[in-house]
């Protein structure tokens, strides 16, 4: 069994998704030693990736860490701890599969997107998740953090077993992480995915214009997007988002000018909302996101009548 596992991470391992989240204006402060990251709750841990992200959480990690990359066994050491999965989302599936059932519960997914449906179908529905506002410029600079005018204190925020223990491994080298749980974590959630389909959908209605363009020139009707989206994600998760969304996410757009838009990973991010407004419409109730799917239906991305 384990040499059968060894060759599925063999074949199913991917390179690591070199950027997460984006970036902010001010890179991260000089590291502290292993010492004091390690007496602060940080463990050794499984890396699965070793790209930029990967490659980073390594660099600000302790002794006994294991970076997975394409090809290698599932290591016997360390036997404990957070297994921090850095891969695109179409390949965690493949992930899961190859990692012991017995430490599944120790994943840890950074990624972008809705993952809740995934999660339950993988029978992980406590996993960890990290909503994660860090980037890296180049393969082996150190991570620039989720700061911006009206969260000075960061963005990036963790949740479930290994929270703390990732919270510790970012504090490690200056940078900032949040705890939540519950609802509260839920909304964070919604915010972040907001951000990433109203902006990116604005974006590529203007031919891939810069996430700076969208905020600056096309505030209106990026406003009335992030309106629209924040009110359905609302409906369909039970939540609601304290006052200021918008701006809120003005301001990482700010903090990210330079980033490029596009629609990408469908399933994941613009496919969560339009499976609601798929649902309204099958249920004979008014699409609640008109907006959003005039815009999928312009950019060519859904069909008329199509359903996801």
């Amino acid at each position: 069994r384990g040499s059968h596992r060894s060759r599925m991470f063999a074949l199913l391992l991917p390179p690591a998704l070199s950027l997460l989240a984006g970036s902010a204006p001010s890179p991260a402060a000089p590291r502290a030693g292993r010492g004091a990251r390690m007496a602060g709750g940080d463990v050794p841990s499984i890396i699965v990736g070793g790209g930029r992200i990967g490659s980073a959480l390594k660099e600000l990690g302790v002794e006994g860490d294991v970076v997975l990359r394409r090809g290698d066994a599932f290591p016997a050491a360390p036997a404990s701890g957070p297994i921090y999965v850095t891969t695109r989302n179409d390949d965690l599936a493949g992930v899961v599969a190859a990692t012991p059932p017995e430490r599944r519960q120790d994943l840890v997914f950074l990624q972008n997107g809705m993952l809740g449906e995934f999660l339950e179908e993988q029978g992980l529905p406590d996993a960890t998740q990290v909503l994660l506002y860090l980037a890296v410029a180049k393969l082996g600079e150190p991570p620039i953090d989720g700061i911006t005018d009206t969260n000075p204190d960061g963005l990036t925020t963790a949740k479930g077993r290994w929270a703390e223990a990732f919270r510790a491994r970012l504090a490690g080298g200056g940078l900032t992480c949040h705890v939540k749980q519950g609802d509260e974590y839920t909304k964070a959630m919604l915010e972040k995915h907001v951000w990433i389909c109203a902006f990116m959908v604005t974006g590529a209605l203007h031919g891939g214009v810069t996430v700076g363009e969208v905020e600056s020139a096309h505030a209106s009707q990026l406003r009335a997007l992030v309106d629209e989206l924040c009110a359905a994600g609302e409906a369909a998760l039970g939540v609601r988002l304290e006052p200021g969304a918008f701006e809120r996410l003005a301001a990482y757009g700010r903090s990210v000018a330079h980033f490029p838009t596009a629609v990408k990973e469908f399933e994941w991010r613009n496919g969560w909302f339009h499976k609601i407004s798929q649902r309204a419409l099958a249920e004979g109730r008014p699409d609640p996101l008109p907006l959003h799917t005039a815009a999928l239906q312009e950019l060519g991305v859904v069909k008329e009548g199509a359903r996801v």
